[in-house]
């Protein structure tokens, strides 16, 4: 799974900040994070918790950085999220990859690892495509921004 707008929504911060008719601020988006109000994406929240009590591993890779781990586990619980067995953030030496590259770099890595990825669910295309694609793929809707 991917976090932001994925499991956790930031409709919130966008509403605050005209729906994007606001050029977009990168240091206020990660106050905006720091503050781990982000509320969940109810059907989202459904689904891991089904695909969680099916006994799958889960993974969320997020384009979040390593700064922003502690608030991002504390917000992802008290949103419902729990027992993920694995979190993946975004480290210094990724920040200059391509969200795709990022991405598709930290899946095969997952395969190396001898995981076979069977469910993908993110909000942007660069979330799902690459390479060590899923058996399956979810893409939910965006209209706040695209990421290449």
């Amino acid at each position: 799974f991917d976090i932001d707008e994925t499991l956790l929504s930031n409709l919130p911060y966008y509403a605050q900040h005209g729906y994007r008719l606001e050029l977009f601020d990168h240091r206020e988006f990660d106050r905006w994070v720091e503050t781990g109000e982000a509320p969940a994406i109810p059907s989202s929240l459904r689904l891991y918790r089904e695909v969680r009590d099916l006994g799958f591993k889960t993974f969320l890779l997020t384009g979040r950085t390593e700064a922003h781990e502690a608030v991002t586990v504390d917000n992802l619980r008290r949103q419902g999220f729990h027992h993920w067995d694995k979190l993946i953030l975004r480290a210094a030496a990724d920040r200059e990859k391509t969200a795709t590259d990022y991405k598709s770099e930290k899946r095969k890595e997952m395969e190396a690892e001898g995981y076979k990825i069977l469910g993908n669910s993110g909000d942007q295309w660069s979330d799902l495509l690459g390479y060590s694609m899923s058996a399956r793929s979810f893409k939910l809707p965006n209209p706040m921004y695209y990421i290449p």
